[in-house]
């Protein structure tokens, strides 16, 4: 029922039981706040189960350009390194799509709140969005740009970083956490496998996947 026809029903349905009342009351308001949802959970593992399939999107025409190679896998979406390929000029960029078999209505409201958070931030030490939208097929996407790097601990142990070097970069995390901060979003899951590190020695935070924006 649309929520301003609930209360009406469930007044009578529960027949002045009133701890049955309640207790259906706080099972509908847990639901309305609830941050994942085992249907997406299903959606999830099922989903996984093609980590081990060729890979279909390779080669697919986004926009004016080319998915090149997989560069990243997370639970609802797939990074892939592409070219732009329309003759105009060369360029690499990361785009990041829905995978197959993910598109829920809840898993496609995050992803585009995920390409919104990214439209809000403009910091040198945050992977910078180019643009979005959504394939033929109906699954969203964002471009990024591409970072040629490795991650934060790798770069760090190739580079013998001494102590001085790392606290800088630490300091330019913060900032670019504090720049969300300031725009009141929020992370949520800030690890080295999350930072890489571009030339010049530039740490870029990246996937805001199950970052939230505070009201």
């Amino acid at each position: 029922l649309p929520a301003a026809e609930r209360e009406a029903f469930l007044d009578r349905v529960c027949s002045g039981d009133a701890s049955l009342r309640k207790e259906v009351g706080a099972l509908l308001a847990s639901d309305e706040s609830a941050d994942t949802h085992i249907g997406d959970v299903v959606q999830g593992v099922a989903a996984s189960l093609d980590a081990q399939l060729p890979v279909a999107d390779i080669g697919m025409q986004i926009g004016p350009y080319t998915l090149v190679r997989e560069i990243g896998r997370g639970g609802m979406g797939v990074v892939y390194h592409a070219v732009r390929s329309d003759g105009e000029f060369t360029h690499s960029v990361a785009i990041k799509l829905v995978r197959h078999g993910m598109g829920t209505a809840h898993i496609l409201q995050r992803f585009r709140a995920e390409r919104q958070i990214l439209a809000t931030l403009q910091h040198p030490n945050i992977a910078a969005l180019l643009d979005g939208g959504t394939t033929a097929d109906g699954r969203p996407y964002f471009v990024m740009e591409y970072i040629e790097g490795k991650p934060l601990l790798a770069y760090c142990r190739e580079k013998d970083l001494p102590i001085q070097k790392r606290l800088e970069m630490f300091q330019a995390l913060c900032a670019a956490v504090q720049h969300a901060h300031e725009r009141r979003v929020i992370h949520r899951d800030i690890k080295p496998g999350n930072i890489m590190v571009a030339e010049g020695g530039i740490p870029k935070l990246l996937d805001f996947g199950v970052a939230k924006i505070l009201n």
